[in-house]
């Protein structure tokens, strides 16, 4: 075989981590690796301990209340309707089944997630590059997927498209070479949870049948075979945890409106907004997202010229870039760009960031450890200083996150465990923190308000939930973006609540939301009582339900 010939093999062989330095100095280096990926996991980890009892945002609140249902037996869909794909439902349930169904127990979970991810970065950034550029990797995740500017405290489901896709990633790096169906079949079923956890997952399966197929393309078409035979192996796995999970929604009588909301509405969804909206909302969220890490992100950028630079490295190279590629397509669909959404993207920057640091020598290290402290100086006070609470504000601003918890609390002190709470609003972490099933599916209102062929028929959906199943308390969310209402939403919602509510419902409670960040609770007063703040939340209780309560328990 001539020396050319192998040299253009090894171009398409899957990057390995490189032996450096005689075997005392290469162990030593490999000791000090793990010692400093423990501190980097430590770090992290007492952050968020520090933050455990933020309150939930409401993507979590779904997520908790479908997986407190699961563990009652209940599919998803049947109580609970949205467009989000299952996944992360089953991932919190596992997370409550484990450490309890509390604010504290999901972000506990949520914490071991994220370590575990960390981890899973290392081992990427050290096959790709080298151990230094594995730890410098985990170290830029660890950061970025704490920042405030991706909403980094909160469990969304990003969080598990990435864990579940770096896994993914480090078994098809394993299963590139000859005969090595095994870790191919695994990422693919990596890859396939992932796509379960959130839709914009799947674009992480096009890149790994991408990626397989330039470091495996044959020379000659007769030897395809290896090829397809790796292809197939890797759908078999992708299409696993698909194939399950539809013929379990299937066989719980599920499956026709899972396929409405995930599909059917999602597809509408995801065409409503423009180019242009899309360009507005990416300027608008980008610089958010960066925001005191930006330093980390350039540092990346340099990253993905140094790894081309290097002919060594142009396999590892080529797979950084089309992970880069395929993870900004993840954050596209629908043009969003919501900041959560960003977390996709964090997997790749973090790989770029390492590779910058530790492949020219010491000096890049030291000043990438500067270029790490000088972030988490600019964000000093909400990694270590703010409260939970004030971390929630310094988020969401005057959201109802946090009064969410004391509304339950008072709905869970005075009804039974049988009752019925409807929330209009956006809220499902109401229903969750209650511990109340939900009168109607609808736990958001946002497909009720958005120009859709199905928004009217949604909206009298509701409203025949509501009075057919009689809701022992009712939620009323007078918040914008509780409802992002538009000039051409339909009324029809308001338009009755306005006639149902004062015949079969009296005021009980109030949380009102004030100006300067403070909420105030009224709780036991009636209909004469009189706001101050236009955003509130309001809690009616159904006239005569307690005489029925009282009926009931004799």
């Amino acid at each position: 075989m001539s020396g050319t010939a192998s040299r253009k093999r090894t171009r398409k062989t899957a990057p390995s981590a490189p032996r450096t330095g005689s075997p005392p100095i290469a162990a030593r280096s490999l000791r000090f690796s793990w010692i400093l990926l423990v501190l980097i996991v430590v770090f992290a980890g007492v952050v968020r301990l520090r933050l455990l009892q933020i309150p939930l945002e409401r993507d979590e609140g779904e997520y908790a209340y479908a997986g407190q249902l699961l563990l009652q037996g209940i599919p998803p869909y049947k109580l609970v309707w949205n467009m989000k794909v299952p996944g992360t439902y089953g991932a919190y349930a596992a997370i409550m089944a484990l450490f309890g169904q509390s604010i504290g127990g999901i972000h506990l979970g949520f914490l071991l997630v994220n370590a575990a991810t960390i981890v899973l970065i290392f081992f990427l950034g050290r096959r790709l590059f080298n151990a230094s550029a594995g730890v410098a990797a985990g170290a830029a995740y660890a950061l970025l997927s704490v920042s405030a500017g991706v909403m980094g405290t909160q469990a969304h489901a990003t969080h598990f498209v990435a864990i579940a896709a770096v896994g993914g990633m480090l078994a098809l790096l394993r299963g590139v070479d000859p005969g090595r169906w095994l870790p191919l079949f695994l990422a693919g079923a990596l890859f396939g949870l992932a796509t379960l956890m959130k839709q914009h997952g799947v674009l992480f399966v096009v890149f790994a049948a991408a990626y397989l197929m330039w470091s495996s393309w044959p020379r000659k078409a007769a030897a395809w075979g290896p090829l397809l035979r790796k292809l197939a192996w890797l759908f078999a796995g992708v299409c696993l945890p698909l194939a399950a999970t539809g013929f379990a929604l299937w066989r719980a009588g599920v499956f026709d409106r899972f396929w409405f909301w995930t599909f059917t509405y999602a597809r509408q969804y995801a065409l409503e907004n423009s180019i242009p909206d899309g360009l507005a909302a990416f300027a608008d969220t980008f610089p958010r997202v960066v925001g005191p890490n930006l330093l980390i992100w350039l540092v990346a950028a340099l990253g993905l010229a140094v790894v081309w630079r290097r002919k060594e490295h142009r396999a590892a190279a080529v797979f950084v870039a089309g992970l880069l590629a395929f993870s900004v397509l993840a954050i596209c669909p629908g043009f969003y760009f919501r900041e959560h959404y960003f977390v996709l993207l964090l997997p790749p920057v973090a790989l770029l960031a390492g590779a910058a640091a530790g492949l020219d020598g010491t000096w890049r290290r030291w000043g990438f450890a500067a270029v790490l402290a000088f972030s988490i100086l600019l964000q000093g006070d909400f990694l270590f200083r703010m409260s939970p609470l004030e971390a929630s504000r310094f988020m969401y601003g005057d959201s109802p996150f946090p009064p969410a918890v004391p509304v339950a609390d008072y709905i869970r002190a005075h009804s039974s465990p049988a009752s019925r709470i409807a929330v209009l609003g956006s809220e499902p972490e109401v229903p969750f923190y209650a511990r109340r099933r939900s009168a109607t599916g609808y736990i958001y209102m946002y497909a009720l308000m958005e120009p859709q062929p199905y928004a009217l028929g949604m909206q009298n959906e509701l409203i025949r939930d509501v009075e057919t199943s009689r809701p022992e308390y009712v939620v009323w969310l007078n918040i914008a973006t509780s409802w992002l209402r538009r000039a051409d939403s339909p009324s029809r919602v308001f338009d009755w609540w306005e006639s149902y509510r004062p015949r079969h419902y009296a005021l009980a409670g109030v949380a009102e939301i004030l100006s300067n960040g403070r909420t105030e609770y009224h709780w036991d007063v009636d209909d004469s009582w009189q706001p101050q703040s236009p955003n509130l939340i309001a809690v009616y209780k159904r006239i005569g339900s307690a005489s029925r309560n009282r009926a009931a328990a004799q």
